[in-house]
C-alpha cells in the first residue's frame, strides 16, 4: 500500500485523519445517509472529529477517506475492522457516501479495492460485512458485489431508535476474489463510462 493510499479507477482510499472531518460531515449531516449506521450521527463539526478520533484509536481497524479522482473532494469513507491478521479475517464498515454519489461507480470500488488489500496485500482468507436486516438498499448492494450471504444473528445490535437490529452477514472468501474482481472491474468500467 504506497504512501498508505489505494487507487483505481474513479476512487482514491487514503488513510482517513481528522483533517477530513470537515469534508465528510456534510454527507454524515444528511439522515438519509446515516440512517442505518450503527453509531449515532455527528451533530456537529467537532462530534465528527471525535467520531474519526475515536475510530483512528482501534488498533483492529485501518480507515479510509474515499477521494474522488475527478476532482478531489472526499465524498465518504470505508474501513476494514475487527482485522484479525493471524486468523486471517477482517470486516468491512463504517461505510458512507454522499449520497450524490450513490449508484455509481464509488461504492464498487472502494469494496475492490478493500478486497485487493485485504486478500492480495494481507494474505486474508475472508472478509465479512453486515448490515441491518430493515436495509433492503444495502442488502442488494451486498449482493450484486458478489458476496454470500451467510446468515442472521439475531437482535445482534441496538438501533439509535432504542430498537434491536437483525444483522445480516455476508462474506467473500480468498479463493472467491478473482472471480469477483473481475465481476467488479467489468460493472465499474460500465458505471465510469
Amino acid at each position: 500500500m504506497s504512501d498508505d493510499s489505494l487507487l483505481g479507477r474513479v476512487v482514491r482510499l487514503i488513510s482517513l485523519s481528522t483533517d477530513h472531518a470537515e469534508a465528510l460531515f456534510a454527507s454524515a449531516s444528511d439522515p438519509e445517509v446515516w440512517r442505518w449506521m450503527p453509531r449515532p450521527r455527528p451533530g456537529s463539526f467537532n462530534e465528527m472529529r471525535a467520531m474519526i478520533s475515536q475510530m483512528l484509536t482501534d488498533r483492529t481497524r485501518r480507515c479510509f477517506a474515499v477521494q474522488r479522482l475527478a476532482d478531489g473532494a472526499v465524498i465518504g469513507s470505508t474501513s476494514l475492522y475487527e482485522l484479525d491478521l493471524p486468523e486471517g479475517r477482517a470486516e468491512i464498515g463504517a461505510t458512507w457516501f454522499d449520497r450524490s454519489c450513490w449508484g455509481g461507480p464509488f461504492n464498487a470500488e472502494s469494496k475492490l479495492l478493500l478486497f485487493g488489500h485485504g486478500f492480495d496485500d494481507l494474505g486474508l482468507a475472508r472478509i465479512a460485512l453486515r448490515t441491518d436486516n430493515l436495509n433492503v438498499r444495502s442488502q442488494q448492494a451486498l449482493t450484486r458485489l458478489g458476496l454470500t450471504y451467510e446468515g442472521t444473528l439475531r437482535s445482534h445490535m441496538v438501533r439509535q431508535d432504542g430498537t434491536r437490529r437483525d444483522s445480516l452477514y455476508y462474506s467473500l472468501l480468498a479463493d472467491e476474489w478473482p472471480s469477483v474482481r473481475e465481476s467488479l472491474l467489468t460493472r465499474i468500467t460500465a458505471k465510469a463510462t
